[in-house]
């Protein structure tokens, strides 16, 4: 079976996740291992133990849900053997860099430490309170793209943020330029506007001056050829040299997640199933939306773990 792998991004984690791989698997250990090895606090703990409002803060999700998603990915390709050989793979936002690691573009504690500062970058290029995003169920892009303009003024701004598959749409700027196109997108039509619990408005034009200070620390890190394409979020084109891979990264603060676009992309490639590393399904379902036909497999305990290993022959 021809495979995709994909990553997820924030939003997906939970305290506990990971616990049951880490207490049966001595690669998910040693994953989870040199991730508290690459950062000045004990990852571990946090994601194993809490708070969930300190796991919820976006400096420490992003590395926390890395750990987890190539800890289970590493599992995986352990006991798959040559099975593990994807066609293409892609993350939504923050899971791209997991991708990344499964594609031997970034080594596992550079990215670590790669996403943490991300984390870090876009905590601070937004006041709290300042910003907001919101799911939009209902409407099409052109449409709500109108409604995003007609409800912005300025720096009081509101675009789309993740295209995740039809019909499901998020929306990012200012707190106020949110909330009139929540509205606004409710009498063009749309079933539901559902505000999301989230620290920042990420991937609007508010998060630029993180981009820039992103780019600096991507060309400070190694960034190798990757083995097979990676699927990039901002155009869905797949990407295996380093430049590519590092302007894809930048852009990606600041520009919409095009992940339903990414799952065509792939699929043109003849995958047959995607495999889900990582804490929940909700990449799963969002590709289940945009083809109910094909095959969704996720690894995230015991159980997904060895059904996924029975669906791809192994």
């Amino acid at each position: 079976m021809k495979l995709a792998y994909v990553f997820p991004g924030q939003g997906a984690q939970y305290v506990g996740m990971g616990r049951e791989l880490m207490d049966s698997y001595e690669v998910v250990r040693d994953t989870v291992r040199e991730a508290d090895d690459a950062l000045p606090f004990s990852l571990s703990k946090l994601f194993l133990q809490g708070p969930e409002d300190q796991l919820r803060l976006t400096y420490y999700t992003q590395p926390a849900l890395l750990t987890v998603s190539v800890a289970a990915w590493r599992l995986f390709a352990t006991l798959a053997g040559d099975a593990a050989v994807p066609v293409a793979v892609a993350g939504h936002s923050l899971g791209e860099y997991s991708a990344l690691v499964a594609a031997g573009s970034l080594d596992f504690e550079t990215a670590v430490q790669l996403v943490y500062k991300r984390g870090q970058l876009m905590d601070e290029a937004v006041p709290a309170g300042k910003g907001a995003m919101s799911a939009v169920l209902g409407l099409d892009e052109a449409t709500l793209q109108e409604v995003c303009v007609e409800a912005s003024n300025g720096e009081d701004l509101v675009e789309l943020a993740n295209l995740n598959c039809p019909s499901q749409i998020v929306i990012s700027g200012t707190t106020a330029a949110v909330a009139r196109a929540s509205e606004l997108a409710k009498t063009k039509g749309a079933r539901r506007v559902l505000p999301l619990v989230v620290s920042g408005p990420f991937h609007c034009s508010l998060m630029k001056s993180a981009a820039g200070k992103l780019d600096d620390a991507l060309a400070a890190v190694d960034v190798k050829e990757a083995s097979v394409p990676v699927v990039a979020n901002v155009d869905a084109h797949l990407r295996a040299q380093p430049d590519a891979i590092r302007d894809a990264l930048a852009r990606q603060l600041y520009s919409p997640v095009r992940f339903e676009d990414d799952v065509r992309a792939i699929m043109e490639l003849g995958v047959e199933g995607f495999v889900e590393f990582g804490p929940g399904t909700v990449l799963s379902g969002l590709i289940k939306k945009v083809d109910r036909g094909i095959v969704t497999c996720h690894v995230e305990d015991e159980a997904s773990l060895r059904e996924t290993l029975a669906t791809v022959g192994r």
